[in-house]
């Protein structure tokens, strides 16, 4: 956002984030990030609130964010060598008239095949402990990652042309604004 230039404060939903099976990923990161926008717009009188909520899905099983080091070592492993499929849902919520725009980005990752000492060295690090995947893209996670088909703001966790798209439904055009 700040290299778009877009003043933004960053406030905590206190959303539960629990999945509901039998949703495609889809429609369950879109409907997350649509609880967290909502939830913080039902405290501000005027602007937009924008929500994101990411998931990684690899040969059928979803995966958010590990609970705990060794639960991000079984990720990484299960990611190790192989493709998976990055799912970010973005929400936009008016605050002052409540209306709701909803929509998801999708980013196939190629992980080159890892080995056990280099997944404990980066668990042992602690940036994938907060991150759908157990890897965070823009930081020492970067070294896992063979190639990408796709945006590479939707693995990083926020899909800024899905977003500048979605902005224009609400008369914002970030490439034509004054400065």
């Amino acid at each position: 956002m700040e290299q778009l230039g877009i003043n933004f404060r960053i406030m905590v939903s206190e959303v539960d984030e629990q999945i509901t099976p039998g949703q495609s990923p889809e429609t369950l990161v879109q409907e997350l990030a649509r609880r967290k926008a909502e939830a913080v717009a039902l405290g501000e009188d005027e602007g937009l609130v924008i929500a994101a909520d990411t998931l990684v899905i690899s040969d059928g099983h979803i995966f958010g964010k590990p609970t705990s080091p060794d639960e991000a070592v079984a990720m990484l492993q299960q990611l190790s060598g192989k493709s998976h499929t990055v799912v970010t849902g973005v929400a936009v919520v008016n605050a002052a008239t409540g209306e709701v725009l909803t929509g998801a980005e999708k980013t196939e990752v190629y992980f080159r095949p890892l080995t056990e000492e280099e997944i404990w060295a980066y668990v042992r690090s602690g940036e994938p402990l907060d991150k759908a995947g157990a890897y965070g893209i823009q930081g020492l996670g970067s070294l896992l990652v063979s190639r990408i088909e796709g945006c590479f703001f939707n693995v990083v966790g926020l899909p800024l042309a899905k977003l500048a798209e979605m902005l224009r439904h609400f008369g914002v055009d970030l490439l034509n604004r004054p400065n």
